[in-house]
C-alpha cells in the first residue's frame, strides 16, 4: 500500500503529466513507491526524469541538468521543461 507521501508525489506528478502534451512533451511514469516522470521531447530526442519531492518552500519538481520547477504551478515547471529539452544538442 502507497504511503502518503508516495500519493503525493504521484498527484503532483500525474498533474504535471497531464500538462506536456500541450508543450510538445511525451511522459510516462515509472515507478511504484518511489514513482518519477520520464519526460522527452520527440523532436530534439532528449530526455531527462522528473522527481517531485518536498522542501521547505513547498512541493518542487527537480530535473536534470539543474532544472527546477515549484509543484503548485505546474503549468511553469511544463513551460520550463519545454525549453530545456527543445533545443538540440550540437
Amino acid at each position: 500500500m502507497a504511503s502518503g507521501y508516495t500519493r503525493e508525489r504521484r498527484t503532483r506528478l500525474e498533474a504535471l503529466a497531464e500538462l506536456l502534451p500541450h508543450h510538445g512533451l511525451v511522459s510516462r511514469m515509472v515507478g511504484t513507491e518511489d514513482p518519477v516522470l520520464w519526460v522527452w521531447h520527440p523532436s530534439t530526442g532528449r530526455q531527462t526524469i522528473i522527481f517531485a519531492t518536498p522542501s521547505n518552500r513547498g512541493w518542487l519538481f527537480l530535473w536534470s541538468p539543474g532544472g527546477q520547477g515549484s509543484a503548485e504551478e505546474p503549468e511553469l515547471a511544463a513551460a520550463a521543461l519545454r525549453q530545456a529539452l527543445g533545443t538540440a544538442q550540437g
